[in-house]
């Protein structure tokens, strides 16, 4: 009846079990909280069935916000772990529960907040910058984020009924094989990833169409805001890439469910044919999450230099050569492999070469700061701390692409520290810039200035503390996934240092809590009209923050900064209002992704007839949305025009 799943299932241990009560009290808060105010039809009603893309954006962001708390709690277990598990002290976790935090963190990280992160500012910036009122599938975009939702949910169940993945944040055979891991761990991180993945996929398609069949009327593409054009590359990547992730967590699926032999070492299976498919997925993966914030560093930049972005042509080849040649470079992952001599030595060099193109991006983001009037202001730090740390992790990525060097530092905490460099100092740092930057557009107030300086210095100290270490252990011989070394090699105090860096970062996380508390707050006091950072990108022809149907009129445009121009010439009279034709609110979203969960549940533990049950509902759902026509309500261009001039008397 119910499969594999018994009392055994729950949690053991006091961290396990401290991990699992915190999290059900949180929810039940939650759900006490919305009670009590009576907010339960207004969450349904405004939020969870809504199709504006700026809400949906903003839900991204909550979502991401949360793994990411969790994901700092796993990281500051590691650390402390590793600070204090020496010689004859083991430290705060057993061995297997350590690999299962390593595991966590790593997915959690790159899955559910990168990749939350870049989805919320794509929901919240893009319609924006190209002139449209939604974007090209309204209901595909909650389908999206639902599915997104659905994979977060499973992942974290794991800390309450079974145990989470020991092999690894990319479960590499034979360990994620069922010899080896025979509990549920690696099933809920497949299920986990294959549900998040579909959503990560099906968004790729709706972005991808919106940006090519959705842009302003004059917009061309080489019209379009920089920040489009690293979406699109992103874009490109994902509908290329996430197929391959697909397959291959279907394929290793099949070998523990079935018996299956793609990934086993006998009856005809290769694990190294996992380990290419997975790098073939893992290696673009960067640059879908690293893309996007090179393009809003490229907002960024010229408005607080004030100063147009330098070389708009180059950074629009920069981003396509990055997009192709990502796709050259996977196999620098497993240098030490046995490919041969030919294959790393092109490897090596492909991944010199793809380091030319980003290069182009820092000169130009340098030339457009020279002789220019620089405000450093909050977002323009953490661009200063990304061109720090991420030039860091490119130089020790060129060093790592010479073979030779690799087979010395493959496996240890150097490739820990580089690869850190390039996702917190490049993708992390990019989205708070980015959140930051657009935060008073899509909400119309401010946040707080002096909360968010603090906030960014205690990041990058705490960054720098954390994984600057991590070289030097990387070179005295330190492995990953380590929980446990001899005292005689004296690596302590810098796994000491590295605890300290992790602690000063989950203050700059404190600081950035309450940076958006008290902004919230002070709201009222901080509101905005036009552009709050007196510059050149941030204008469009619409208040702030901007009502649901975005633009009550379809925006034209002649040139790259087609609103700065209107503002500078005075031209601030708008064309008559429109009539305006949004899709209504529907639930079908959330129920698809309620039926994905539970089937993903019920084939991690063999529940046969709970997962009959959840792909007939995924189906019945479907069809009738499916079935049914599409609902839309219409703003009429009067009312349209009412609402104009109210929300431009009162624009916040």
């Amino acid at each position: 009846m119910l499969g594999r799943l018994t009392w055994d299932a729950l949690p053991h241990g006091m961290i396990a079990s401290g991990g699992a009560v915190s999290m059900v009290l949180g929810v039940l808060v939650v759900m006490l909280v919305l009670t009590y105010f009576k907010k339960w039809k207004w969450l349904w009603q405004e939020w969870l069935t809504s199709l504006d893309p700026k809400k949906i954006g903003v839900m991204y962001a909550i979502v991401a916000g949360l793994m990411l708390l969790r994901g700092a709690v796993d990281a500051g277990m590691m650390r402390t772990q590793q600070a204090l598990s020496t010689g004859n002290s083991h430290g705060i976790l057993s061995s297997d529960h350590f690999q299962q935090v390593f595991s966590a963190h790593g997915t959690i990280m790159i899955f559910f907040v990168a990749m939350g992160l870049v989805f919320a500012v794509m929901n919240l910036i893009i319609p924006l910058q190209i002139g449209a009122r939604d974007v090209a599938f309204p209901f595909l975009n909650s389908v999206s984020f639902w599915l997104f939702v659905a994979g977060m949910m499973l992942m974290n169940i794991s800390l309450i009924i079974g145990e989470f993945s020991p092999a690894g944040w990319l479960a590499y055979p034979p360990l994620s094989e069922v010899a080896y891991s025979p509990g549920v761990g690696v099933d809920y991180w497949i299920w986990a990833l294959q549900i998040a993945g579909i959503g990560s996929l099906l968004s790729g398609v709706n972005f991808l169409v919106t940006i090519i069949k959705m842009r302003a009327p004059g917009m061309t593409l080489m019209k379009m805001p920089i920040f489009v054009w690293s979406c699109l590359g992103s874009l490109t990547l994902i509908l290329f890439a996430f197929p391959i992730l697909t397959a291959t967590l279907a394929l290793l699926a099949l070998d523990r469910l079935l018996g299956m032999h793609f990934f086993t070492s006998e009856l005809g299976g290769n694990p190294m044919m996992y380990i290419n498919l997975i790098w073939a997925w893992g290696h673009p993966e960067v640059y879908i999450l690293v893309l996007p914030a090179f393009g809003i560093f490229s907002e960024i930049v010229p408005t607080f230099s004030g100063k147009k972005l330098f070389g708009y042509t180059s950074m629009v080849w920069a981003i396509a050569a990055i997009t192709f040649l990502s796709f050259t470079v996977w196999l620098h992952h497993f240098f030490t492999m046995g490919a041969g001599a030919n294959v790393n030595a092109f490897f090596g060099i492909m991944t010199m070469i793809i380091a030319v193109p980003t290069g182009v991006k820092v000169f130009n983001w340098l030339f457009t700061m020279y002789r220019g009037r620089i405000r450093f202001t909050t977002p323009m730090l953490w661009f200063m701390g990304f061109v720090t740390t991420f030039t860091i992790g490119g130089v020790t990525g060129v060093l790592m692409a010479v073979p030779a060097i690799d087979f010395q530092v493959h496996n240890s905490l150097f490739l820990v520290a580089h690869f850190h460099n390039m996702i917190i100092g490049g993708v992390v740092f990019g989205m708070f810039a980015g959140l930051t930057y657009w935060w008073p557009k899509f909400t119309g107030f401010t946040l707080n200035e002096t909360l968010g300086k603090w906030a960014f210095a205690c990041w990058l100290i705490g960054f720098l503390l954390a994984f600057m270490p991590l070289y030097a252990l990387g070179l005295m011989g330190a492995t990953r996934r380590l929980d446990h070394y001899d005292a005689s090699l004296g690596w302590q105090p810098l796994f000491i240092v590295a605890a300290i860096g992790v602690a000063i970062i989950g203050l700059g996380v404190a600081l950035q809590l309450t940076q958006f508390g008290y902004s919230i707050w002070k709201r009222k006091e901080n509101r905005v009209t036009g552009d709050p950072w007196n510059g050149r990108t941030l204008e469009w022809s619409t208040t702030s923050p901007p009502p649901f149907y975005n633009f009550a009129t379809t925006p034209h445009v002649a040139e790259r900064d087609a609103f700065w121009a209107v503002k500078q010439a005075g031209k601030t009279t708008l064309a008559p209002a429109e009539n305006i034709y949004l899709p209504k609110n529907t639930g079908a979203g959330i129920i698809i992704a309620a039926f994905a969960f539970i089937g993903g549940f019920a084939i991690i533990w063999h529940i046969w007839w709970l997962l009959v049950l959840g792909l007939i509902g995924i189906l019945v759902s479907l069809i009738v949305r499916l079935s049914q026509d599409e609902v839309e309500y219409v703003v009429t261009a009067s009312e349209v025009a009412k609402l104009e001039t109210q929300r431009r008397k009162q624009p916040a």
